[in-house]
């Protein structure tokens, strides 16, 4: 159905060989989450394109980091203009490859568009050079913000283009090549956005794609000319790419990862609001969104009422084709089968442990067959640090509530995971959220808003287990380069005065 191009380097698109010698023998083929029946592309994996995609990088570097600003951002603004023509395509594949509905892949679509607004206006000034005049006598002081060098940028599957986008633009506005290595369930929609890179107009060796699987990233992580990687994706693969280049120092590695994000709702809260906030914020992309709210703290003040409201509104919720359903829907399928059986074995999972089922999550039979689940609710008077259910990031679209007495024990709530990307706070009381930003540890706080989006002009990344200290959004750049000082004299005349030295 999709036509897959193959690698791109040294300027040009090039196929792995799949006949004679030299063949591949490693094929992915990816269904339609909403759909199984219809098979959208087969990617041909070949690991003997790695070294010429790390070589063109290396050349594109040396050219790219020599581009004046103006034509660097030319550059983008050209980028720009072909993502608005082609708007349309990318938001119908990525409604296709990850099951998102039409309207939310036109969401995703239109972000990549602005962010590059945005990464000429608030993220670049953070990297202009500063100057410090007289910092010593006759001398002048400058810090330099300097490109790292060819960066490698993995991206995750619910958002193909838009979390990759953020990155590859601000590794490219401040003088880096860049290689775009995919997900391997999103291949289309990532190759759709990276060809508006390639008809930008950037010189040979600047903008690179390889496809394939995490082998494929392993063999590129290896490479001592990588000097920067971006990942976003699962705890568990961060710890693998942090193992395979903790030895080489010269490697920055920025890390976006999982969450098991807390809302917090106390007893003045505007519940109609509140309601609203965090049916979106559970169920929104079928819950796999790193900040998907999957803990509600929640008074027992207020705790019975409002869980059966959210019921009934969950209920309503409609889960269908992304393009071919008779109503618009909420929510689209799963990624795949994998996060189905995880889903449901994760259901299994909580009536094991004790946790009440309000809602339980099941495999939805639809017109057409795809990876289609209801959400789930649960619910449970206590905090145990032990469930594996209540620790774990489940990304399927699941959302736990858990009673509290004193806003000190939902602080403790908020608190309990290994996770610290997002957090929400719903209160009209203003000392209660700056006592919650005070004292959750997380890298994004929100008063009476949900857990899930975020704003381009912010940081945006976690702590613990949830990232390493790189946030994105419009603080990426600061990833993409190293500070270099340099002290210059302007007053060269000679003094003669050097200590020590014997009359000549």
């Amino acid at each position: 159905m999709f036509k897959l191009l193959g690698n791109y380097y040294y300027g040009k698109y090039t196929q792995p060989i799949t006949t004679g010698a030299g063949a591949t023998e490693i094929f992915i083929k990816r269904e339609c989450p909403s759909d199984t029946d219809i098979t959208l592309w087969t990617l041909p994996v070949d690991y003997s394109h790695v070294d010429d995609v790390i070589e063109s990088s290396v050349k594109g570097f040396k050219t790219w980091r020599n581009t004046s600003l103006e034509e660097r951002i030319q550059i983008l603004r050209n980028y720009q203009s072909i993502l608005k023509d082609k708007f349309d395509d990318i938001a119908k594949s990525i409604a296709l490859e990850v099951g998102k509905p039409l309207w939310e892949a036109k969401t995703e679509a239109n972000s990549l568009i602005a962010k590059v607004d945005v990464t000429i206006s608030d993220s670049l000034p953070r990297i202009e050079s500063k100057t410090f005049n007289n910092i010593m006598p006759d001398t002048n002081g400058y810090v330099h913000f300097k490109p790292i060098g060819p960066s490698l940028i993995i991206g995750p599957f619910n958002f193909p283009c838009h979390l990759a986008n953020g990155q590859i633009l601000s590794a490219l506005i401040s003088g880096n090549s860049i290689i775009f290595k995919p997900s391997e369930k999103t291949c289309y929609s990532s190759q759709l956005m990276f060809d508006c890179l390639a008809k930008a107009g950037f010189p040979e060796g600047v903008v690179n794609l390889i496809q394939g699987d995490g082998e494929t990233a392993r063999r590129l992580l290896k490479s001592k000319e990588i000097k920067g990687v971006f990942f976003t994706g699962s705890k568990d693969v961060g710890l693998k790419i942090l193992e395979a280049t903790h030895s080489d120092l010269s490697k920055l590695v920025s890390l976006e990862l999982g969450g098991k994000n807390t809302a917090i709702v106390d007893e003045t809260a505007d519940l109609d609001f509140a309601l609203e906030e965090l049916i979106k914020g559970a169920f929104l992309t079928a819950g796999q969104r790193c900040t998907s709210t999957a803990i509600v703290a929640i008074h027992e003040s207020i705790a019975d009422d409002f869980i059966n409201r959210f019921h009934d509104l969950a209920k309503r919720l409609i889960v269908d084709h992304p393009l071919d359903s008779e109503v618009e829907p909420f929510m689209g399928p799963l990624i795949d089968q994998r996060s189905v059986d995880q889903y449901l074995l994760f259901m299994g999972m909580a009536k094991r442990e004790g946790i009440q089922e309000i809602m339980r999550g099941k495999h939805l039979e639809k017109a057409k067959h795809g990876y289609y689940v209801t959400p789930s609710i649960h619910r449970t008077d206590k905090f145990d640090p032990k469930s594996h259910f209540l620790t774990s990031e489940i990304f399927g679209p699941n959302c736990t509530f858990i009673t509290y007495k004193n806003f000190e024990d939902a602080i403790d709530i908020a608190n309990s995971t290994e996770y610290g990307l997002a957090a929400s706070v719903f209160t009209k009381d203003p000392e209660r959220f700056k006592y919650a930003v005070q004292n959750i540890d997380s890298g994004l706080i929100n008063l009476n808003r949900s857990t899930v989006g975020a704003s381009a002009k912010l940081p945006f990344g976690g702590v613990k287990n949830s990232g390493n200290y790189h946030p994105a959004a419009v603080t990426t750049i600061d990833s993409c380069v190293y500070q270099m000082a340099t002290l210059e004299i302007y007053n060269t005349q000679a003094t003669g005065n050097i200590p020590g030295l014997m009359n000549s």
